[in-house]
């Protein structure tokens, strides 16, 4: 069974950083595409970033620059780091592992809230 676990969320004030850590345990192979979601209330879970195996990412236009999403494959670990964030950037974000196109399933955390405001 595959658990993903996040952790870094938290508050901060407007243009201020933080670092988001998604931790997998089980069977999570490094062809799995790593991703970084997050979903306000009342809205569509939207993608954030998301990273391929041989590290190609691909990232929301909302946060394009401000964001970086990164993995350590060694240790089933995916990260976002995000700088200058915005009061609209507040929501719950959520980590997946995607392995569908390798005969994997797609996986997801529970959540880490994260709130921007002054």
């Amino acid at each position: 069974q595959v658990q993903l676990v996040e952790s870094g969320g938290g508050s901060v004030q407007p243009g201020g950083s933080l670092k988001l850590s998604c931790a997998a345990s089980g069977s999570i192979f490094s062809d799995y595409v790593l991703g970084w979601y997050r979903q306000a209330p009342g809205k569509q879970r939207e993608l954030v970033a998301a990273i391929t195996s041989g590290g190609s990412t691909t990232y929301a236009d909302s946060v394009s620059g401000r964001f970086t999403i990164s993995r350590d494959n060694a240790k089933n670990t995916v990260f976002l780091q995000m700088n200058s964030l915005k009061p609209e950037d507040t929501t719950v974000y959520y980590c997946d592992a995607d392995g569908r196109h390798v005969g994997g399933g797609n996986y997801w955390g529970t959540g880490t809230l994260v709130t921007v405001s002054s």
